[in-house]
């Protein structure tokens, strides 16, 4: 078993798309990235906790490579908008991958580079690549919230 963590936006739709990967074991939402211990969901949307709305995904990887967590992560965001997906503003909702080892690192900064000269994006790629930190999991109705309330997920 190993573990991933991403910030794409708001959690609940990241959430759902990496939900839909064969070989996840589990997923949860949180927060992460920031100074603030133990923080809330009111905190974090103040935007003065340094936290980001993040995904932590405990994955097989005989069954489901790192790197295909990663071609998902790119799918389902804009990895050129600072601060901001879609209508959500704030620096609790920027593109980052939190890595939780070497070889992670390595891979999502080959995967970015590869993706930024591919030609798919006119603007930089803005995605924080940093150390994973602690991971504050989120109050209980965030977590797989797009399935408690009867949304779909993004198609990946």
């Amino acid at each position: 078993m190993e573990k991933a963590t991403f910030a794409a936006g708001c959690f609940w739709g990241v959430e759902a798309a990496f939900r839909q990967i064969e070989g996840l074991l589990s997923t949860r939402v949180g927060y992460t990235g920031g100074t603030w211990e133990n923080p809330t969901y009111k905190d974090v949307c103040t935007g003065k906790t340094g936290h980001a709305e993040a995904v932590e995904v405990t994955f097989e990887p005989s069954i489901v490579s790192y790197e295909k967590l990663l071609d998902v992560f790119w799918k389902i965001h804009d990895p050129t908008t600072l601060n901001r997906q879609g209508p959500d503003i704030g620096t609790q909702y920027r593109s980052a991958i939190f890595y939780h080892n070497e070889e992670q690192k390595k891979k999502a900064i080959e995967s970015r580079d590869k993706l930024q000269q591919s030609g798919k994006y006119k603007k930089d790629i803005v995605t924080d690549i940093v150390p994973a930190s602690e991971f504050y999991e989120a109050e209980e109705y965030h977590q797989r919230y797009f399935e408690k309330h009867g949304y779909s997920a993004c198609r990946i």
